[in-house]
């Protein structure tokens, strides 16, 4: 017989000391009626609080939901099947479990729950490389969401420097000089945007601001030393040549990489370098962008590559080149944006044959500082360019910084 007594006691602690005054973006976006559903996300983007805000609010001292992180030592020696049997028989109707990633064969367990009880399962997960190995079995019975890292207009928020509508791409594009009109009548965006890109885009940085450099370091760590090696065969001495090769995204100006020249300085086969450059994005240390042309492949070669945000980039070096961290962002927030929208195949973003991005297959942006002209792409319809530095653009000229209100 399970004791539930000493689960509801910390369930207590955690809530009635977990925020409520703000919420990330997803969590208005989630179906929470949904019979199971599957919240991923990189370490420290807030995958927790969320989970723990929406039972306070549902589910406060009401016995028939319950929150477990199965990375407790307790579920060493419990079958989390039999766990969550014993709890639905005791009256038990929403059972949350955290860091499911950390269970062995959780696919099997959950796909057994979803078949043989009526519980509703809210499940949340931070490596989502481990994750990703068995999601797949469980396709027809739990539906997937991601959370992305703050978003500018989140940073302001939970700064408390101004809440702000996000904006959808084409309103941006249609009606960028009315919406940075309004949001500058509240507060100077360049005042803050720098301090965004160097160390805004993860919550703990209201809590943890003196050791947030340590944090970051400590999941780019993390993703490179435990979850890489639970689905490669990277040995340790290889985990450091992918760490130099993550400092040279961190440092050099943005070109197509050599995936030759790489995978001799990492001493690992091409075709191993791919795996790995595709794990990393997984675990959202990088972001590659493709030319459309190269077709779906999901090992292909990346055409350009990307620390996954600026902030991983200032933790990693301080000489991080200016007009790599403008593309990093453009990428990370447009990417972001877009994660939770049904699509068999992502055409969200690509490289442009002129330009910098394609965007949908329509819309060309060219990314650079406030001096940026239309040279490059003044014979393309559909074409902008996203100017850092600039508190209100004119015509197909857009602030950089407005890219980060869409979501």
């Amino acid at each position: 017989m399970i004791d539930f007594t000493l689960f509801f006691q910390e369930q207590q602690r955690m809530i009635e000391s977990i925020p409520y005054q703000h919420t990330r973006y997803l969590y208005n976006e989630i179906d929470w009626d949904t019979r199971s559903l599957l919240i991923t996300g990189q370490r420290g983007v807030g995958k927790t609080t969320m989970i723990l805000q929406h039972l306070k609010a549902h589910y406060k001292n009401n016995t028939s939901a319950l929150y477990i992180s199965v990375d407790n030592p307790y579920f060493k020696n419990i079958s989390l099947y039999e766990f969550a049997m014993e709890f639905e028989k005791l009256g038990g109707e929403v059972l949350y479990i955290d860091e499911i990633h950390k269970y062995n064969e959780w696919s099997t367990h959950i796909k057994s729950l979803y078949d043989s009880s009526k519980l509703k399962l809210i499940i949340s997960g931070s490596s989502m490389i481990q994750i990703s190995k068995q999601q797949a079995d469980l396709s027809r019975r739990v539906i997937p969401y991601r959370l992305a890292n703050l978003s500018f207009r989140e940073y302001l928020l939970f700064k408390h420097i101004g809440k702000f509508t996000s904006y959808s791409l084409e309103e941006i594009l249609s009606d960028h000089v009315a919406i940075a009109s309004h949001i500058i009548e509240d507060m100077k965006p360049l005042a803050h945007f720098k301090a965004y890109l160097i160390d805004g885009c993860y919550p703990f940085m209201v809590e943890h601001k003196k050791s947030y450099t340590h944090h970051l370091i400590g999941i780019i760590n993390q993703i490179l030393e435990v979850d890489m090696p639970y689905v490669t065969n990277i040995k340790h001495a290889q985990i450091d040549k992918i760490k130099k090769l993550v400092y040279l995204l961190s440092t050099s100006v943005p070109v197509k990489p050599n995936i030759s020249k790489l995978a001799t300085s990492v001493d690992v086969s091409r075709p191993t370098l791919l795996e790995y450059l595709h794990y990393l994005e997984l675990g959202s240390l990088i972001n590659a962008v493709n030319q459309k042309a190269r077709g779906y492949g999901v090992i292909s070669k990346p055409d350009k590559l990307f620390m996954y945000n600026t902030n991983l980039m200032h933790a990693i070096a301080h000489n991080s080149d200016q007009g790599t961290q403008r593309e990093a962002f453009f990428v990370n927030q447009i990417k972001s944006a877009d994660y939770n929208k049904p699509k068999l195949i992502d055409e969200r973003l690509f490289l442009a044959n002129e330009g910098d991005f394609l965007i949908d297959g329509k819309y060309t942006v060219e990314v650079g500082g406030k001096g940026k002209s239309f040279n490059q792409v003044k014979d393309i319809e559909d074409a902008y360019i996203a100017a850092d530095d600039i508190e209100i653009g004119f015509g197909n000229k857009i602030p950089l910084w407005l890219f980060g209100f869409m979501y």
